[in-house]
């Protein structure tokens, strides 16, 4: 397959294509070459989607079999880059996430909760769901049934540029009395970016469009399976000392952002990891076991580090608010 990612080189977009170059597929990136270098063999260039006429310059008229866009940014962006290659690509997959849907996402929620307006012309980018609904809408109004949209919830994984699992491994490295996010069993429902990468190659091969919620079945992992699998990829000895949801509240943690990863089992956050998501499954969406996960990551913040630009503002708890919390545990 000739494919063209656009991004490439961090996160989900470095996943497509390394996955894509082990299958043997005749890979183009275009990046704006600020966030790492290309892989190695594949056809690098670079654009920056946002100035107008880069990109096509980037694209020099060729044709593709299909094209992953990871964009998250504003919808204009996207809008441009389906519209040049509607006439160029036989399929478009867009990494787009389920923030799309109106807050707060009902329990068991699937591919028809209803969602957020987007506009893809919109050239902002500061509200993030009705970006990546923008973004949905310019990718179907191009291609339409050969657009496939992967509503990706909580990715995880090597190259993870947000830093929820980073933190964690970093912080429980650090070892020591560790403030644990309770109840141990707490489900959580998240995919492995590439395990993502390789679910949206299999689905260009197929040409398969729609919308399909990816991310793992509810219950695929639990926080306790996967703290104690940051514990023994780290060698720490950290002890995780597990508190109780209502106590966290009193403190003023949140899940998601303080304790990234974990959300209590009640409240609006709980739905994040509790998405029905049989859609994927039945199209073949297969998850790697947690402690894989973790210990890939791991072993990859140990080649390369975290990445210097995030994009996003940093997640994780302040060492002075932990600390008074684990002495509440204590007392």
């Amino acid at each position: 397959m000739r494919l063209l990612v656009l991004g490439g080189t961090h996160h989900v977009g470095r996943a497509v294509v390394e996955a894509a170059l082990s299958r043997g597929d005749d890979v183009t990136t275009v990046t704006r070459g600020t966030s790492g270098p290309p892989a190695v063999g594949a056809t690098a260039r670079t654009a920056d989607r946002t100035v107008a006429g880069s990109l096509e310059a980037a694209l020099r008229g060729e044709r593709w079999d299909a094209v992953i866009d990871t964009w998250s940014g504003a919808p204009s962006v996207v809008r441009t880059s389906a519209r040049l290659l509607a006439d160029r690509a036989g399929w478009y997959g867009y990494v787009s996430s389920r923030s799309v849907y109106a807050w707060p996402i009902p329990s068991g929620a699937d591919e028809t909760a209803p969602v957020v307006a987007g506009d893809p012309d919109d050239t902002r980018e500061e509200d993030y769901a009705a970006a990546k609904r923008g973004g949905e809408l310019a990718a179907l109004d191009s291609f339409g049934d050969r657009a496939l949209l992967a509503r990706a919830g909580l990715i995880l994984g090597p190259y993870e540029y947000v830093g929820r699992l980073p933190w964690w491994l970093e912080r429980i490295a650090r070892g020591g009395p560790t403030l644990a996010p309770g109840p141990p069993d707490r489900p959580l429902q998240y995919v492995d970016a590439r395990d993502l990468a390789a679910w949206m190659l299999d689905e260009a091969d197929r040409g398969a469009g729609g919308a399909v919620d990816t991310v793992s079945p509810p219950g695929h992992s639990t926080i306790g399976e996967l703290l104690e699998a940051c514990v023994a990829v780290t060698g720490s000895g950290a002890e995780l000392r597990w508190s109780p949801p209502d106590v966290l509240a009193d403190a003023g943690i949140s899940g998601w952002t303080d304790l990234p990863v974990w959300v209590p089992p009640t409240g609006e956050l709980a739905s994040l990891h509790d998405g029905d998501t049989a859609l994927a499954a039945s199209r073949g969406l297969r998850c790697r076991p947690a402690p894989e996960t973790v210990t890939d990551t791991w072993a990859w913040l140990r080649t390369e580090g975290m990445p210097t630009w995030t994009g996003r503002s940093p997640v994780g708890l302040a060492p002075e608010t932990e600390a008074a919390v684990l002495a509440r545990l204590r007392d």
